[in-house]
Formats: structure tokens, C-alpha cells, sequence
């Protein structure tokens, strides 16, 4: 899979964090068959942090590539649509074969992707520390 790749403008620079406007999606969002699900694709702008590399010197209002791993933005397709999708399923269907009811089925089942979500929100600083952003300049 490709590397996901955005043009944007960088707004603010700490050693610690660069804070990049995404301008717009680009010609990889338009090949992407996730387009609709990452966000991306409804965005006209978009501000992301990334680690400041220490050998990259940038400046605020200069262009620049935001680039992630492809295999990172499919894990992230997984952990927020195709894992919640498959709870729901498999709940829904064990409850319904006991016979516990349709409505309660669906609650429960509603209730689990929401435990589900939950566990993701408590868990973001561990997932956020495998999702690496690098920023590359543009030459002009």
C-alpha cells in the first residue's frame, strides 16, 4: 500500500511538536478506497501535530509533505471501522440465536461497540505512539 501523503503549511514550531495545516486532499485521497472513511476526504483543512525532527529547520507559513505509512492508515481503517463492525455483528447474532430478544440484542450490541470506542478513547496514547507522522520539505 502507498504511503498517505498531504501538501501542508506549517503553522507553529516547538522542539517538541510542529503543528501542519492540511491544505487540501490530493490526488492520493481520489486513488484511496478508504477516502470516505479516513476523514480526508470532507476536509478542506486540517491541523495535525508532528514530532519536530531536529535535522529538518522549518519555518512557520512554509510548504511542506506530511507523510504516514500506508499500512498505518489501513490499521486505522481497521480499528475504527472494521473491528467495531465485526463486534457488533457477532454480538447481535449470539444474543439473537438465545433468543434474548431483538430489541435487547440491539441495545446490547449497541452497548458493546460503545465499550468498544471507549477502550480506543482510553487507549489513544499508546495507539497515537505507533501512528508516525514525518514531514518532509518541499524544494522550491
Amino acid at each position: 500500500m502507498k504511503d498517505v501523503l498531504h501538501s501542508g503549511k506549517v503553522i507553529s514550531v516547538n522542539p517538541a511538536y510542529t503543528s501542519v495545516e492540511i491544505l487540501n486532499h490530493n490526488s492520493y485521497c481520489t486513488d484511496c478506497h478508504a477516502v470516505m472513511l479516513c476523514g480526508m476526504g470532507k476536509v478542506k483543512k486540517k491541523v495535525i501535530q508532528v514530532q519536530t525532527d531536529p535535522r529538518i529547520s522549518l519555518e512557520e507559513g512554509e510548504i511542506v509533505d506530511v507523510i504516514l505509512k500506508g499500512q498505518m492508515g489501513l490499521k486505522a481503517v481497521w480499528i475504527g471501522y472494521v473491528a467495531p463492525l465485526v463486534v457488533l455483528l457477532a454480538v447481535l447474532m449470539v444474543l439473537i440465536a438465545v433468543d434474548a430478544g431483538e430489541l435487547v440484542a440491539g441495545l446490547v450490541a449497541a452497548g458493546t461497540v460503545a465499550l468498544y470506542y471507549l477502550a480506543v478513547y482510553l487507549l489513544r496514547d499508546r495507539l497515537i505512539d505507533e501512528y508516525i507522522f514525518t514531514i518532509k520539505k518541499i524544494k522550491s
